[in-house]
């Protein structure tokens, strides 16, 4: 078959969906050179489609890149009619006006953490991350308000930061390195470590006007967060949640299963703008996703409810995490390995039903949202494969005297995990018949005054940092509660209304030196 007939099958083929090829072919016309990743980012459409109509073209190559002949050219270049591009991006002629701030972006998100694959991490252009921010004020009246970024590998909240420095900006995440990277910054933002699947941190709660999330694109990634992102809201009837979504175009089906997932929780669609999103990478969606309006209703905090309530940690398409992956519980004879010779009064996970059945077992998810009231002396942890960011918050949510813990997986970074938690328990590790079996004692309370005052935020890790630590300086430094509330804002002004459980890593392994900063300041006025 020749190759104009050929084409012209395709687009047949493609039918009114065909204007994605016919811009690719426009595109490939126009005297430029291409790779096949900026083909598929400029076009929005799917890597497996862009390649099936390079397979029927005569190209000239240079390298890794292509175009059609000069010659040929006229012959695919036909007019496309009106743009109608705007309706998808109802900002990009306000993004010329913010030359200095893409630029900046650009190089934030260059020098940021790299992705990880398992977390389903893709980034977005410094154009997208720009134009979500110009979204979110040319939309919403923001002098005031509150943001919640339910995830940020993208950095959207240093954008805003930059445009709206009047945004109060939260961000939850579970990469520490990305928490890291946004403090470093010095914008303002608010940081906060989460696992979406074992909560939403206490001072998240009910507390933005919008949110913002780009989840893992899977309907079980898709339904968790934004049920988080609800649960962040304050304002119930008048707050909105920014969902960035993108399918193949080949794969309607599972965009479908992801909008019934929107469904589910009775968020209404007030706007969708396609292909507003652009990355570097996800070719298999095109290299671009759609940006949702969407916006609760009165059913929506039920419908919350019940999607937390049967919560599903397998939300991912890749690693030990992903929907299809074996959930990494621990089978019974790792479970009595783990749990031999310590008599705990309390399971806390996903432990095999046979397993000590006339002990207690509480949720992770529990075990994190509130002290347990029972303050058990001995506590067996099961943490599945794919959660081990969340031990250190476990161990300090226990608040037991030993704490036994088996990890389906080896942590890469345990020493960094366990390291902040130094002045609480001694850890030591062995292997267990099916991965890592850790056990935590806890150390008797420290005689040095800034250790006696971080393990008093640390034994109250439900509790407010600022409120433990300021009455550790009313009792160790003699200071007024005016004069310990100015002494921590000066030390830690990220301190605020969080607790030690949502503190990033950096911020927990920081505590110290910052206690000891409150100390030295109290130590000055009384002098």
């Amino acid at each position: 078959m020749a190759a104009h007939e050929a084409i012209d099958r395709l687009l047949a083929e493609a039918g009114v969906d065909s204007r994605r090829l016919r811009r690719v072919l426009a595109l490939l016309g126009d005297g430029d050179w291409w790779t096949l990743a900026d083909l598929v980012r400029a076009t929005a459409t799917s890597r497996r489609s862009v390649e099936a109509l390079l397979r029927e073209l005569v190209l000239e190559r240079a390298g890794e890149r292509f175009r059609i002949p000069v010659d040929l050219a006229e012959r695919y270049n036909n007019a496309l009619g009106s743009d109608i591009s705007d309706l998808a991006d109802p900002v990009g002629a306000l993004v010329a006006g913010h030359a200095e701030t893409l630029a900046r972006l650009e190089e934030l998100i260059a020098k940021a953490p790299r992705g990880r694959h398992t977390l389903d991490h893709v980034a977005a252009t410094a154009d997208t991350v720009l134009r979500r921010a110009l979204l979110l004020g040319a939309r919403f009246w923001l002098p005031g308000a509150r943001l919640l970024c339910v995830g940020d590998h993208d950095l959207t909240s240093l954008a805003v930061r930059m445009l709206h420095p009047e945004v109060e900006v939260t961000v939850v995440d579970l990469d520490e390195r990305i928490l890291a990277y946004i403090d470093e910054q010095d914008l303002g933002v608010r940081t906060r470590w989460a696992d979406l699947r074992l909560g939403l941190p206490a001072s998240a709660r009910g507390q933005a006007d919008l949110a913002i999330t780009d989840p893992p694109y899977t309907p079980a990634g898709v339904g968790l967060f934004l049920a988080r992102a609800a649960e962040g809201l304050r304002d119930r009837e008048r707050g909105r949640i920014l969902l960035a979504y993108g399918a193949s175009e080949r794969t309607p089906a599972l965009a479908l299963k992801v909008q019934g997932a929107v469904f589910d929780l009775n968020l209404l669609i007030e706007a969708m703008f396609p292909d507003f999103n652009r990355y570097d990478g996800a070719e298999a969606i095109g290299s671009a996703a759609d940006l949702y309006v969407l916006r609760p209703t009165t059913k929506t905090w039920p419908a919350v409810a019940s999607r937390v309530d049967r919560l599903a940690t397998a939300i991912y398409t890749q690693g030990p995490q992903a929907v299809e992956a074996d959930a990494g519980l621990p089978g019974p004879q790792a479970a009595e390995a783990a749990t031999a010779g310590l008599s705990p009064a309390l399971l806390a996970g996903d432990w095999p039903h046979d397993l000590l059945p006339k002990v207690p077992r509480t949720r992770l998810t529990t075990l994190l949202a509130k002290p347990y009231a029972a303050a058990p002396e001995r506590v067996a942890v099961a943490v599945p494969a794919g959660l081990e960011a969340a031990l250190p918050r476990l161990l300090l949510a226990t608040r037991a005297r030993h704490v036994r813990v088996l990890l389906a997986a080896e942590p890469g970074d345990l020493p960094a995990l366990i390291s902040p938690l130094a002045d609480v328990y001694e850890i030591s590790r062995g292997t267990g018949a099916a991965g890592v079996v850790l056990d935590a004692v806890r150390l008797p309370p420290p005689d040095a005054p800034a250790a006696r005052i971080v393990r008093r935020i640390l034994d109250s890790a439900h509790g407010k940092v600022a409120n433990a630590w300021r009455e550790g300086l009313t009792e160790t430094a003699g200071l007024t509660k005016r004069e310990a509330r100015t002494a921590v804002e000066r030390a830690a002004p990220w301190a605020g209304d969080l607790t030690a459980l949502e503190l990033p890593l950096h911020r927990l392994a920081a505590l110290p030196s910052a206690v000891a900063r409150s100390l030295d300041a109290a130590a000055v006025q009384d002098r």
